[in-house]
Formats: structure tokens, C-alpha cells, sequence
């Protein structure tokens, strides 16, 4: 790979850069991904289908980025690597439609990332992007759960 395609790998892993920032990169990298999120939801209001393929093309992306990016940084998961915080908020967030559902996913999604409970910890351990992305898409599924259950008791 030549060296504009590393800056490439590095600028979209970074989540266009936020990752460099000195604090709370996977904050950042999580505000990053609302735009994201908002335009997969859009899809999934045409075409639920799509935004689901979507949905897996961008975990799968995802996941070769962050294996790149980590390979060409030589650390198993760099704190700049915020990729995964894209595509796990998406997830966290997919199919909901309002502003007070975004903020949950939000704070849900931070929580479970944060706190990684199994098995997200032990999908940490995979070895490359695998391992930086997937623990990130179990947070967000969690979120995805909790909100799709508070959804279907009218609470968002």
C-alpha cells in the first residue's frame, strides 16, 4: 500500500480525523457517526432492506479498516481507531426516528463501549479489525435492544 493509500486507511479509521483528538476520541468518534446513523435511517425509511445491507457493508468496512489501520500503526487497537464507535452507533441507533431516541442510543451506546459487557469483552480479543469492531457492534446491538424494548412500551 502506498503512502496515500495509508492516509487514506488512517483519515476514514480516524473518523476523519477525530480520533487524533488528545481527549475522549471515542466520544468524538460516536458524534462522528450521527450523521452517519441519520442518513442510514433515512435509507431504512425508502428501503429497511437496503439500510440493513447497509448496515453490514459498513461493519464489514469497518472491520478491514481498523485491521489496516492498526496493522500500519503496529497496536492492536489504537485509541485512534474510531471507525468501530461509527459503526456500532449506527447500529445502536438503527431504525430509530426521533432526536430523544438518538440521545439514548447515544448515552446507551457510551455506557455498554465503555463498560463491555460479555461478550463484548471477549470479542475484544479477536485478533485484527475483527477484534477492534466487533466488541463496539455488540455495544450497539445491546442499545439497539434497549431501545427497539423502550420503543415498543412507547417510552421513546
Amino acid at each position: 500500500m502506498g503512502q496515500a493509500g495509508r492516509n487514506i486507511v488512517l483519515f476514514l479509521a480516524s473518523g476523519c480525523g477525530v480520533g487524533y483528538l488528545p481527549y475522549c476520541p471515542g466520544t468524538f468518534g460516536t458524534v462522528v457517526a450521527v450523521p452517519v446513523s441519520l442518513l442510514v435511517n433515512r435509507i431504512a425509511v425508502a428501503n429497511p432492506w437496503l439500510s440493513a445491507v447497509v448496515l453490514a457493508a459498513l461493519s464489514s468496512i469497518a472491520i478491514w479498516l481498523a485491521g489496516q489501520a492498526a496493522r500500519l500503526l503496529g497496536t492492536k487497537d489504537p485509541q485512534v481507531i474510531v471507525i468501530d464507535e461509527i459503526a456500532g452507533f449506527v447500529l445502536a441507533n438503527f431504525l430509530t426516528g426521533s432526536w430523544t431516541a438518538l440521545i439514548i442510543a447515544f448515552g446507551l451506546f457510551r455506557f455498554f463501549d465503555i463498560a463491555k459487557p460479555f461478550p463484548a469483552g471477549k470479542l475484544e480479543m479477536l485478533p485484527g479489525g475483527s477484534g477492534i469492531v466487533l466488541d463496539d457492534m455488540c455495544a450497539g446491538l445491546y442499545s439497539f435492544m434497549i431501545l427497539r424494548l423502550l420503543s415498543s412500551t412507547g417510552l421513546v
